[in-house]
């Protein structure tokens, strides 16, 4: 059984969750704050955490620094702020995905589902991979059809194939493919994910799986 650790201090969305998770046949484990959120993640290795930024005691981008110092468990983050900018900062300290309050329970669940299948994916460590009509060897670098890539659509394109489902931000993919000092070369990333889709997408302009996140990054799906 699949275990989850929610964390929020709102005692009617603990409740919620706590409620259809466990509906669903997962195991959930409950804590209103970090610290509470820290100590849960230590004492029951759960598989998968929900994790509010807003808390009271720790911000929510800690906690995801403090689990991430030694367990690499998906994070879904719950985010009722505003700005796109503490979904950015969630996803570079190591957030695997975010839902916008108020959310749907549907949604969320769908997310919790795609993190637990791209998990199961990295751990069958998948050297080839289906992209629309193209079958992707990430081992031997090869696409078929005879597609060529450069190396750095190469570079690119793998970050993203290996994190199926997994929003991507704009600052870790132009940080690993060109370096710390490009963070705020968007232009390079978008002329080359427009190439990308020209290669592989059956519709560049209405793509089905190199999508864009507008101003946060962006995701491979499956």
């Amino acid at each position: 059984m699949t275990r989850i650790l929610v964390v929020d201090d709102e005692p009617q969305i603990l409740r919620a969750l706590r409620i259809n998770l466990a509906a669903r046949h997962y195991e959930v484990t409950v804590a209103a704050d970090g610290a509470s959120a820290l100590r849960a993640a230590v004492d029951g290795t759960p598989d998968l955490v929900i994790l509010d930024l807003g808390l009271p005691d720790i911000d929510g981008v800690d906690v995801i620094h403090g689990l991430r110092g030694w367990t690499t468990i998906p994070i879904i983050v719950l985010s009722g702020r505003a700005g796109n900018q503490d979904k950015i900062e969630a996803l570079d300290a190591g957030a695997d995905d975010y839902v916008t309050k108020p959310f749907g329970i549907d949604e969320l669940l769908a997310r919790v589902r795609a993190v637990a299948r791209r998990t199961a994916i990295q751990e069958a460590e998948l050297a080839s991979i289906q992209l629309g009509d193209h079958v992707i060897d990430l081992a031997g670098k090869t696409v078929s059809g005879e597609i060529r890539l450069t190396p750095t659509e190469w570079h690119i394109l793998e970050l993203l194939l290996r994190h199926p489902g997994k929003l991507i931000s704009q600052r870790q993919i132009l940080t690993e493919v060109w370096g710390s000092r490009f963070v705020k070369e968007t232009h390079y990333l978008r002329q080359y994910m427009a190439q990308l889709r020209r290669k592989l997408e059956r519709d560049p302009a209405h793509p089905a799986h190199l999508i864009t996140e507008p101003g946060m990054g962006y995701r491979f799906t499956p």
